[in-house]
């Protein structure tokens, strides 16, 4: 069943709305047509450190699209009305591969979302990225915690906050389907397992997957590897494995794996609404949760994100149509470990209007900016959880906001380009497909350079 596209058609009117209103606030004049604002009105004095570029334009490139990429032009409008300066936004779904293809050809954007940090270490290695201004440093500093700044930090050198975050340790739900089957929200890895076998009896089938991405495909099934192995072994393994001071086919991937595989590779447990297992592969992660909608399948194992990507009209709330747990410890005792990602706004041109906005996205006015738009979290700690609708964003909110979370980003992204978005993508694929643990897990290894 295809998503509809009719929210998206809902939300252009509404942002529409939203951007007048920002317009008229900010004074008459427009950045996109070189007007002059009114900087020094009331609602334009949170921009007032970014004056002074009227009628300069800056090019964004991410893999942000559709909807998303609508309530990003909402959410820095009022900025561009009170500084003068036309953001270009350009999202695209083959971004991971293009955009290295841009900048080694000399046409790279003046800002990059980057959500792999790997990636971002492979600009910055060859010179291509441009560091942070100072005042973009202070800000960062000031609003987000050492352990994101780190990932955005190569050989010593800051390069660019994080922006918008997810929690992706998250499992999808029908809380009127767990009623009216009488089955509870498991807390542990196996209460998920029984809950599974049980589900599995019945005429729907317990879990849905879907790894298909574009030129992005098997990305959803790394999460899994992730989340399992932030499970299965301690927090510093896992920064041993996503650094390769132990091997991609050590015994305890293998083990993650194979575990992984009790639940993706299990006929009784997949594919609901698809088919069986290797449909998981050609099953696109946008659509892979929908059939709990349909009453066809019961979980879905996916990001705070993903409460974007459900039908028209579907209500994501503990009592409504959809909503998410805790992907279960396997050993409770041992805390609460959480896989998470975002994306880091990075720089290619050092112009001056271009470290102003890097500098805005990282400050605590764009966070809650965006916050109010909705569907949307950030580890930025000044947002406040008052600007959170969504119970999903808030709790995700609330997690990255705890000093008590043990958190790990994504595993893919933090590896080499090569292994992260290339070899550990296509070796899912592969081992969904029929492939082996060992020989998956011995190729991933062997491109490791």
């Amino acid at each position: 069943m295809a998503v509809s596209a009719r929210p998206r058609q809902a939300l252009a009117i509404v942002g529409a709305i939203g951007l007048a209103l920002s317009a008229t606030a900010c004074g008459t004049g427009s950045s996109s047509n070189g007007g002059s604002s009114n900087a020094d009105s009331a609602e334009c004095a949170p921009y007032e450190d970014y004056q002074g570029h009227e009628g300069k334009t800056v090019n964004i490139y991410s893999s942000i699209r559709d909807i998303e990429a609508d309530r990003l032009a909402e959410s820095w409008k009022q900025f561009e009305d009170c500084t003068g300066i036309t953001i270009n936004h350009e999202g695209s779904g083959e971004f991971e591969a293009q955009l290295p293809v841009r900048v080694d050809g000399g046409n790279a954007p003046d800002l990059a979302f980057i959500p792999q940090p790997g990636l971002l270490a492979r600009f910055a290695e060859r010179n291509q990225l441009k560091p942070a201004s100072a005042e973009t440093k202070a800000m960062a500093e000031q609003n987000y915690s050492p352990d994101w700044l780190k990932y955005s930090t190569v050989n010593g050198t800051f390069y660019g906050a994080p922006l918008g975050s997810n929690v992706k340790s998250f499992v999808w739900y029908s809380p009127k389907m767990f009623q009216e089957n009488g089955w509870t929200v498991p807390t542990t890895w196996d209460q998920m397992i029984q809950l599974s076998d049980t589900i599995a009896q019945s005429d729907v089938k317990p879990w849905c997957a879907g790894i298909e991405s574009g030129d992005a495909t098997g990305w959803p099934a790394t999460d899994w590897i992730e989340d399992v192995m932030l499970r299965t072994q301690t927090p510093e393994v896992y920064d041993q494995w996503t650094t390769h001071e132990i091997p991609f086919n050590d015994p305890r991937v293998a083990e993650a794996l194979d575990r992984a595989g009790t639940i993706l590779k299990n006929d009784k447990y997949v594919n609901g609404g698809f088919g069986g297992v290797r449909s998981i592969a050609t099953t696109s992660f946008q659509e892979a949760g929908v059939p709990i909608t349909q009453g066809k399948c019961a979980l879905h194992r996916q990001a705070s994100f993903y409460a974007n990507q459900w039908p028209e009209g579907t209500r994501v709330a503990e009592d409504g149509d959809v909503f998410a747990f805790y992907f279960p410890a396997i050993d409770p005792a041992k805390g609460k470990p959480v896989l998470g990602g975002g994306e880091f706004v990075t720089a290619f041109a050092d112009r001056p209007e271009v470290q102003a906005v890097q500098t805005y996205l990282a400050s605590g006015e764009y966070a809650n900016s965006r916050a109010k738009i909705g569907d949307w979290v950030s580890a930025n700690n000044k947002v406040d959880l008052a600007n959170v609708a969504n119970p999903i964003d808030k709790l995700s909110v609330e997690i990255l906001q705890d000093d008590s979370t043990v958190f790990r980003f994504d595993g893919s992204d933090l590896m080499p380009a090569a292994v992260g978005a290339g070899t550990f993508w296509k070796g899912m694929v592969d081992w969904i497909n029929g492939g082996n643990t060992a020989s998956v897990l011995q190729g991933i290894e062997s491109s490791w350079k």
